[in-house]
């Protein structure tokens, strides 16, 4: 989403985009976000499964691929993307969200297929990405639909070229500033979880034998 232009006001109304089920449905989860992956750890956490080091040496690569796909985001868009919040003063363009709209949660995607792979639970692999698929494609359209009310036009041609979940090459460059300190205080909080979940499943693998 570009920021060649700067600060915008929000245009009024509402898009008939951010008006339909899926959108409403989208913003619930909105709002809920943070606490949607809770269920696909406490799985992992409390049903039986053999770790071994092989699945955590590919795991941490999922998790470590994830990672950067956040940071990017987060470097360009601003920790704005945390919020809970439909208040947008710009549209990025540029970076990653060149690539691809919704980098954040393909890399959270990612960084949750790597702790499955960790934990030894393969089998739950394609369940969960098709939960997080469900839940994540939902969000998007209400994401969308509110981008589609403030930004009309521009953010609909935005959406025509740039792929909403696969990575597709753009057809020009474009530039933008990216904050990387900014990010990395940002993402503080997240490598925190990391921490805390390599020890949980440390003792998971411990007390499991």
């Amino acid at each position: 989403m570009t920021t060649e232009n700067g600060p915008r006001a929000p245009s009024p109304g509402v898009s008939a985009a951010e008006r339909t089920r899926a959108a409403r449905i989208g913003a619930v989860l909105f709002r809920y976000r943070g606490f949607l992956p809770v269920p696909f750890l406490l799985i992992p956490l409390l049903v039986p499964a053999r770790q071994t080091a092989r699945g955590w040496i590919i795991g941490a690569a999922f998790i470590g691929a994830g990672e950067v796909l956040r940071l990017a985001g987060v470097a360009a868009a601003g920790p704005v993307t945390r919020r809970r919040s439909r208040n947008v003063e710009r549209l990025v363009t540029y970076g990653v969200f060149a690539w691809m709209r919704n980098p954040l949660y393909v890399g959270n995607l990612l960084i949750w297929i790597g702790f499955m792979i960790g934990s030894g639970m393969l089998w739950f692999v394609p369940i969960a990405v098709l939960l997080f698929g469900i839940e994540y494609t939902l969000i998007v359209r209400y994401e969308e639909g509110v981008l589609e009310s403030i930004f009309g036009g521009e953010y609909i041609e935005y959406k025509r070229r740039t792929a909403r979940w696969l990575p597709r090459p753009p057809r020009a460059v474009a530039h933008g500033e990216h904050d990387w300190g900014e990010a990395l205080r940002s993402e503080v909080s997240t490598f925190a979880q990391y921490v805390a979940l390599g020890i949980a499943f440390w003792v998971k693998a411990r007390m499991t034998g």
